[in-house]
């Protein structure tokens, strides 16, 4: 075997060697994709609540209600977020993501929503080819698609046709070097090596705009394969991609991803006649041109995987899930549970009236009060609820639970609880339903005025037909509002031995135990402190006065 037999073996020998890297790594992601059914989501780096945020925030908020962020951080939503979201790409989390940011209070999108769950719960194979498919685009933190989407980015290629002219020029060079000889050898190699820094210095300015095109024409690439499959988008799919295949033939440079060397040399092949810019000003036009086209392909393919994670969902729970029925009245439910509790405790919801919970700390209100909001969050955006039954009216959720004070806006603790029951305020007022979610209502503040205050403002929102689900220590509240608000209670039991525990049951009424003296006793503080305890709290009971 001479030398030149010897360098084609080798060539051919490392083309079948990615080749079969390409092969193995295919198999282990379709292996990786059946073993993560049927389970809670791993999180991925790449889905950080930054990047997504970023994403939403370029969207077109078009629902009847929007999560605001004191809400979704009240509720822990990125937690829940994380438990749900069994996507493959960026489009899938994203698409999630502002799923469970808004929503509208008529049923259509849910509608739409339980068609797609149903086909890829009947038809399991499409569903891995289609989270397959997914999987292989992966995700990319940052990776400003919706920018170019919707509009808010300008082409940095408007020159377009002087960077055709310089792309083509060494092509023109060779063909003339056939008739003019070494002068046009000459400018076809300079015109190569002019190309090739003016590529490396132009993709180290706009690396960005690079790597977004270069999501953005795979994604849409991935498209041409969706519309194939028999899914109950295909033909809205089409519809839409339909004016992307020609530029995405031109697109070609952006659709390598994965580094390896064989692409290494593409990519340098590419810059030497600047097609990455040429491809970029092309597809950039054409998607500023059908940007609402480009924008619905997307939201499109997001449903796909947001249909695949809510019956991942459903899954993991398996039978101790069910879907939401709409009415009026308020929420009856059954054996409703938390989302991010390992063993959660089911409760029921009869909740035709604003409410009170009392109980000690831990004892499992501000729990319960979350578990009820995620729900109605969940049947309104997912059609899902973690419940072995839910029926609701249909309405807005917004709480105020996790307060903070601010050192950087300057806001105490009290000035922190007042703009947030505020807004709270400002929603209600637009006459629209509400779902009121409060945590220790001004409790920034002193007893008298609290009690007075929040006594108020609980009995106004009563009047404006409001639901609100109030967490509190103030045994005050329910007698204050024993005709405007229902009660229940969760209770807890405390001995010397045992310490103190708790069974998490809602109970109806009013709590009756008052058990922080005893919790004190147990952790073995001086008796004496809990001697004198015990006779303040007495002395009040009796006399509704404290002694000086």
């Amino acid at each position: 075997m001479n030398e030149y037999q010897l360098i084609a073996a080798f060539v051919i020998g490392i083309i079948i060697l990615f080749l079969l890297l390409d092969i193995v790594n295919k198999i282990k992601l379709k292996q990786q994709i059946k073993s993560d059914w049927g389970k809670l989501p791993r999180h991925s780096s790449k889905d950080s609540e930054e990047s997504l945020l970023k994403a939403y925030g370029f969207r077109k908020k078009d629902q009847d209600v929007l999560i605001d962020d004191l809400t979704w951080h009240d509720l822990d939503m990125f937690e829940v977020f994380k438990r749900i979201n069994l996507t493959y790409s960026s489009i899938g989390s994203e698409e999630l993501y502002h799923y469970l940011r808004g929503y509208n209070l008529t049923t259509t999108q849910l509608d739409e929503l339980e068609t797609l769950i149903t086909y890829f719960k009947e038809h399991p194979d499409t569903r891995e080819t289609v989270s397959y498919r997914f999987a292989r685009l992966g995700k990319k933190s940052f990776n400003y698609a919706q920018a170019y989407l919707n509009q808010e980015t300008t082409n940095p290629f408007k020159h377009l046709n002087l960077y055709t002219f310089l792309g083509i020029l060494p092509i023109i060079s060779l063909l003339s070097a056939i008739v003019i000889g070494a002068p046009g050898l000459i400018i076809a190699i300079s015109s190569l090596c002019v190309n090739t820094v003016l590529y490396l210095i132009k993709k180290g300015q706009l690396e960005i705009e690079l790597s977004a095109m270069n999501y953005l024409v795979q994604g849409l690439s991935l498209s041409n394969y969706l519309g194939k499959l028999d899914t109950p988008l295909k033909e809205a799919i089409n519809q839409n991609n339909q004016t992307f295949k020609p530029v995405l033939k031109v697109a070609f440079a952006f659709r390598t991803k994965s580094g390896s060397e064989s692409e290494m040399f593409i990519e340098m092949l590419s810059a030497a006649f600047l097609l990455p810019f040429i491809s970029f000003g092309i597809v950039s036009k054409k998607v500023q041109k059908d940007h609402e086209k480009a924008l619905a392909l997307w939201e499109l393919m997001g449903q796909l995987e947001v249909a695949i994670a809510v019956l991942n969902l459903r899954t993991v729970y398996g039978e101790y899930w069910c879907h939401p029925t709409f009415g009026d009245n308020g929420v009856t439910a059954e054996e409703v549970i938390h989302p991010l509790l390992q063993e959660p405790v089911p409760n029921p919801i009869h909740w035709q009236q604003s409410t009170l919970i009392t109980g000690s700390n831990a004892s499992g209100k501000s729990t319960y009060v979350r578990a009820v909001a995620i729900n109605i969050l969940f049947a309104q955006t997912l059609n899902t609820c973690l419940a072995t039954s839910f029926q609701l009216q249909p309405g807005h959720v917004i709480s105020s639970m996790g307060v903070q004070d601010s050192v950087i806006d300057g806001d105490s603790y009290f000035i922190a609880e007042l703009k947030s029951l505020y807004r709270l305020i400002e929603v209600v007022e637009t006459n629209t339903f509400c779902y009121c979610f409060i945590d220790e209502i001004l409790k920034g503040t002193n007893t008298i005025e609290r009690i007075a205050a929040s006594s108020s403002i609980l009995s106004w929102l009563t009047k404006q037909n409001q639901l609100a689900f109030v967490a509190t220590h103030d045994i005050e509240l329910p007698q204050i509002l024993g005709k405007d608000c229902a009660n229940i209670h969760f209770e807890e039991t405390v001995s010397k031995e045992d310490g103190i525990s708790f069974d998490y049951l809602l109970k109806e009424g009013v709590a009756t135990s008052r058990n922080a003296i005893n919790l004190i006793d147990s952790m073995n503080f001086p008796s004496s402190i809990i001697t004198d305890s015990l006779k303040k709290a007495q002395f009040f009971d009796e006399n509704r006065h404290w002694k000086a």
